[in-house]
């Protein structure tokens, strides 16, 4: 029986996080090279476009996730159908964590060697190709970085969202370890917990090095 419990709930907490972080690295990805390019000194500069989008990324990553997702409800409704479930909360999930792997993009891309892109410049390549070319191949090892910190940071997320109808690992630890008491499933929540946290960093950590030797 507790078997079953967790392994459907880490299932759950699975499909929360891997599709959390896929839409926030489809939305964020492109934030985050427009906020590079932008930028003081940018390929393609453009201070106030610059400080608007800066503002609106600080603005989304300030807000807790919890309060996020009731924010969120309404629109949640109107584009899922429902509030409450997994699939419900990835919308929420992917909205939190946007931002947050825009501006890691962003940093990433500022890592990169400025004088390879320099060089770029000079033999007549367009922005399109140094972005594609240049600055995401030479960023790759810190953009998997990246995306390791924000699918860890969705395991945290799907824990409180778990506890506010999400289902998942967050949502075995509520209803049995804290209304029912039943302290080995709320153990056996965190230890899966950990596991997977683990589990992805030694996978990210080793993706990135491996690149980096090459």
């Amino acid at each position: 029986m507790m078997t079953e419990i967790l392994i459907e709930a880490t299932i759950e907490t699975f499909y929360m996080v891997f599709f959390g972080g896929l839409f926030a690295i489809l939305v964020g990805t492109p934030i985050g090279i427009v906020l590079y390019l932008t930028q003081k000194g940018g390929l393609s500069e453009n201070i106030p476009g610059y400080r608007i989008l800066d503002v609106l990324v600080n603005v989304c990553r300030s807000i807790p996730y919890v309060i996020l997702m009731i924010l969120l409800i309404p629109v949640t409704r109107a584009v899922i159908g429902t509030s409450i479930g997994s699939t419900a909360m990835i919308f929420s999930l992917a909205a939190s964590a946007a931002p947050f792997f825009a501006r890691l993009v962003e940093t990433s891309l500022n890592e990169v060697d400025a004088g390879i892109v320099e060089a770029a410049k000079a033999m007549g390549s367009t922005n399109a190709q140094i972005i594609w070319k240049v600055l995401l191949p030479e960023a790759l090892p810190s953009l998997i970085q990246a995306i390791t910190t924000t699918l860890i940071n969705l395991i945290g997320y799907t824990a409180m969202a778990g506890a506010l109808g999400g289902g998942g690992l967050g949502a075995v630890a509520q209803r049995y370890g804290y209304y029912r008491r039943q302290e080995d499933l709320l153990w056996g929540a965190v230890i899966v917990i950990i596991v997977i946290v683990q589990l992805i960093q030694l996978v990210g950590t080793s993706t990135a090095r491996s690149i980096n030797k090459k």
